[in-house]
């Protein structure tokens, strides 16, 4: 057997298992809950390893360490923001998040429980929200598609636009099918797979380079700023400005919509502390990881990466390091990574295209199995924009989804916490910070008066659009308080 063929075996067998677990799952969605939801019984194991896989995608595999690659510990401070937001985001929002969206009349998505939350009889707070999810969730799944492209490329040579449809179609068929806990099954699974690839590529490595002792003498021989997380790949010293621009991917997480509807579908808040200490232990040791694929691939590879060939380290390492089927399995976790994550944003964006788009606007009192079925229809339909915005294989993974994130961070991260804190926060005041919020990044993305990552003026301004407006509109009504307090006295 060729080791192409090898490789493909591994991959046919971990998509047939994904897909099958698609239709298990098939057969017990019944209806809305279930299938955006899981109808809120996930444990902590699944629930936080669905979380982070989810959450970091090909970009962990692909993105930091071709950052890495370029930059060495300089990418650190990508992870350091992110394992601080993350920590953040469990601790702080998972528990009242958790409550407060069953209290508010069992909200299925973000949008809802907004509109539940301040009783919006105008339905303005399921469709703005909506419009700015199904902007950036475009492009952010559009950049899982541009991994899955580079991965097949890379892998069997294939050509691009060939490699991406493969890859899109795999991650539509088992969303379409199974839903929320289908989803959720296989980023449990897909969460596994990353953590232990993204640990075995630069341990195995370094051990073919003499140890870690040779390694690192070696990383630091070729270029000694690798070592030096104040120092940029032209040899310039970083400013305080970058620093604060690379960190900023922490404040996004409050505003990920796919990776907050996992705290709303954990069977308990009791569940939390122990998937907290699961996510943690995960991020952290998978991001220090991602940055030390980059590092060692610079010695590692006798071929050197350019451009936005340096996203491929991951992959090319492992195709050097391992037989044709231990490369198999452990590129299949890149495509697991890919698929976790384009898998989760084609189902929230779906459900803020039928609950908040459909349902509010057209059909009120369509049924759950219709709204099933149309949730579906929209899923083929946003996962063929994503596919054509993601035709071009010279865009940057990282590039991609730094944009993405920065748009749901500024735009949904003030309104939620603000939501979930501030009892004095009002109706008008969400829908002025996530306009504002939203409309601040695509702004600063285009037109920026100086270089500074756009998710940091978003996010500010976003808070101070809430505060100012809310302080100016009235009172909240006394049943809003009075949920608000429920919240803070609920053990659900």
């Amino acid at each position: 057997m060729t080791n192409d063929a090898m490789i493909i075996n591994a991959f046919v067998f971990y998509i047939g298992l994904m897909m099958a677990i698609g239709v298990y799952y098939y057969r017990q969605t019944k209806n809305m809950s279930d299938y955006f939801l899981g109808n809120r019984r996930l444990g902590a194991w699944v629930t936080s390893l669905s979380a982070e896989a989810s959450d970091m995608s090909g970009w962990m595999l692909m993105g930091v360490p071709g950052f890495a690659y370029l930059a060495g510990l300089n990418a650190g401070w990508i992870a350091v923001g992110i394992a601080i937001g993350t920590w953040a985001n469990w601790q702080f929002v998972a528990a009242r998040l958790r409550r407060y969206t069953e209290l508010a009349g069992n909200a299925l998505t973000l949008p809802e429980f907004l509109q539940n939350r301040y009783k919006d009889d105008s339905n303005l707070l399921r469709i703005v929200p909506a419009v700015f999810i199904l902007i950036f969730f475009v492009l952010y799944t559009s950049s899982g598609f541009v991994s899955a492209g580079k991965l097949f490329e890379t892998v069997f040579g294939l050509d691009f636009s060939v490699a991406i449809m493969l890859g899109a179609g795999s991650v539509v068929f088992y969303t379409l099918i199974g839903g929320f806990l289908a989803v959720s099954r296989t980023d449990f699974i897909q969460g596994v797979m990353m953590f232990f690839a993204i640990l075995l590529v630069p341990i195995c490595a370094a051990m073919s380079l003499g140890g870690f002792g040779e390694t690192v003498t070696a990383i630091s021989n070729y270029k000694a700023s690798m070592f030096d997380p104040f120092l940029k790949p032209e040899g310039t010293t970083i400013t305080l400005i970058e620093i604060i621009s690379l960190m900023a991917w922490g404040i996004g997480y409050f505003g990920q919509p796919h990776i907050l509807v996992r705290f709303m579908a954990i069977k308990s808040t009791a569940e939390l502390p122990q998937a907290t200490r699961i996510a943690m232990t995960w991020v952290i040791l998978s991001l220090a990881a991602a940055v030390a694929v980059g590092m060692v691939g610079t010695v590692y590879l006798t071929t050197p990466l350019e451009g936005t060939d340096s996203e491929k380290v991951f992959l090319v390492m492992t195709n050097q390091l391992f037989p044709p089927i231990i490369a198999g399995v452990v590129l299949s976790a890149v495509l697991a990574a890919i698929m976790s994550t384009a898998s989760s944003q084609l189902l929230v964006a779906a459900s803020a295209f039928a609950q908040d788009f459909y349902k509010t606007l057209l059909r009120k009192d369509a049924t759950q199995t219709e709204l099933v079925w149309i949730s579906r229809a929209s899923v083929l339909i946003i996962a063929s924009i994503a596919v054509y915005l993601g035709f071009n294989p010279d865009s940057f993974i990282l590039d991609m989804v730094a944009y993405a994130w920065a748009g749901f961070g500024a735009a949904f991260g003030p309104a939620l916490l603000m939501s979930l804190f501030w009892k004095r926060t009002t109706k008008i005041g969400v829908i002025a910070g996530i306009i504002v919020g939203g409309v601040t990044i695509i702004a600063w993305k285009n037109f920026a008066p100086f270089e500074l990552y756009e998710i940091v003026p978003g996010f500010i301004f976003s808070l101070i659009s809430i505060y100012i407006v809310s302080k100016l509109d009235k009172e909240p009504d006394k049943d809003i308080l009075e949920i608000f307090d429920k919240v803070n006295e609920s053990k659900i």
